[in-house]
């Protein structure tokens, strides 16, 4: 009854709701002045400033001239608004709430699934993401063996039409296990040899999507048909590559299979989890083969792996010259502590402008977006972070301003308001 109770109680609170509003189309320039710039790329600008005009970063560098409203960032840091490269936001509130979950299809091979059309611009999450300084993100389906398309959003819109910053740019390939496992490892009476082999079931269902493929490839190729198939249609865009390959894998011979998705099919793959790609980083960059990288402050794969394993694997990949990206996607902490992964991998190896790059620019290219965010330079869109302090650490990381776009972002969140609400309760100032 307590585990009901629990559940009515977090449905009730996660529809409660807020005075965040989406902010309008930005109508006047607006210069961020005497910041230290973090570009993105590596490069840092001190006593800068940036200029946005008309959704667009139309000015970056130390030139004293002014324009529109001005906003004194004297002390502050200005960063490319962060990206989350992989995350179930907007598709999955309460994950223990059914009603909440939309996120999977039943079947196996789902291409046509897109999960742009089910984002939840009224998520309560989204609002506490941009307070971190999250401004795109990657919402990605699950289920299945092939799960269907994902889509790049920008965190502030009514609708998902709203939100939609790069629709379908990824089709998602969830390997099945090639691992082992004995059964009932809890069961000491019990028998610990498996029931079947599970790595010959991965591998059949393996051969299953390559068939897919091959058929895909086929109907590609025809000019004319007589009838439309929209699965085929859905994975049109790998084979001239205007969309990417996920595949959602993590030991070493699941990646070498991927290895094997480039080279039959010219695929542009992303390793998405990639927990073992260290071992491989010299494969994975001989075939362009780029890696998303899952949660950082977890355990190794492997028993044998050093237990600092997963923090120092960003900078064997930054070593290798393996393009890769950071990501959050625990279920606790809800994608919010993209930046402080980051901050872990400076820690173990990488610069911090590096581990900056690893959540900004290089999730931009993973993404297909580079042209137009994931940098403070001039052309592209004014999706831009105002920090008090260092945005990879707990302690400074104070987003004091945000725009997307060159909106002006409503920093509130339900978190927020709760805190304040208790503050007047009981008299805290």
């Amino acid at each position: 009854m307590g585990i009901v109770l629990l559940c009515i109680c977090a449905f009730v609170n996660s529809s409660a709701q807020e005075t965040v509003y989406p902010a309008p189309q930005q109508k006047e320039t607006i210069t961020l002045t005497n910041a230290t710039i973090h570009v993105g790329n590596g490069q840092v600008i001190s006593n800068g400033n940036v200029v946005l005009t008309n959704g667009k970063i139309t000015e970056v560098g130390t030139s004293t001239s002014t324009a529109g409203k001005i906003i004194d960032c004297k002390g502050k840091h200005i960063y490319p608004g962060l990206i989350l490269s992989s995350t179930q936001l907007g598709l999955v509130e309460v994950p223990t709430v059914r009603a909440t979950v939309d996120a999977s299809e039943i079947g196996e091979i789902n291409p046509s699934v897109r999960s742009i059309v089910a984002y939840n611009t009224d998520s309560k999450v989204i609002n506490t993401l941009r307070t971190n300084g999250i401004l795109l993100a990657s919402t990605i389906p699950d289920g299945g063996i092939i799960s269907g398309s994902s889509s790049v959003v920008q965190l502030d819109g009514w609708n998902w039409e709203d939100a939609a910053y790069e629709k379908d740019n990824a089709i998602h390939f969830r390997m099945p296990s090639l691992l082992a496992r004995p059964r009932n490892r809890f069961n000491f009476g019990g028998p610990q040899v498996p029931a079947e082999d599970p790595v010959k079931k991965g591998l059949e269902q393996v051969e299953k999507v390559r068939t897919f493929f091959r058929e895909a490839k086929a109907y590609t190729a025809e000019l004319n048909h007589d009838n439309t198939n929209l699965k085929y249609e859905a994975v049109k865009g790998l084979f001239t590559k205007k969309q990417k390959l996920f595949i959602h894998c993590n030991i070493v011979k699941e990646m070498l299979i991927a290895v094997d998705f480039v080279k039959e099919f010219g695929f542009d793959v992303v390793i998405d989890g990639g927990v073992d790609s260290w071992q491989i980083a010299d494969i994975l960059k001989q075939n362009n083969i780029a890696v998303v990288l899952g949660q950082l402050h977890d355990l190794p794969a492997m028993v044998d792996d050093d237990i600092d394993q997963p923090f120092k694997t960003p900078y064997l990949l930054q070593k290798a010259g393996v393009l890769f990206a950071l990501n959050d996607d625990d279920g606790n902490s809800r994608n919010r502590n993209l930046a402080f992964n980051a901050g872990t991998a400076v820690a173990y190896g990488l610069t911090k402008e590096e581990a900056l790059t690893a959540i900004t620019l290089n999730a931009a290219k993973i993404l297909g977006i580079a042209d137009k965010t994931g940098s403070v330079e001039i052309g592209k869109d004014a999706n831009i972070v105002v920090s008090d302090g260092d945005i990879l650490d707990m302690k400074s990381n104070i987003i004091s301003y945000g725009f997307i776009q060159g909106r002006q972002v409503d920093l509130n969140n339900k978190q927020k308001q709760l805190f304040e609400k208790y503050k007047y309760k009981y008299g805290i100032k």
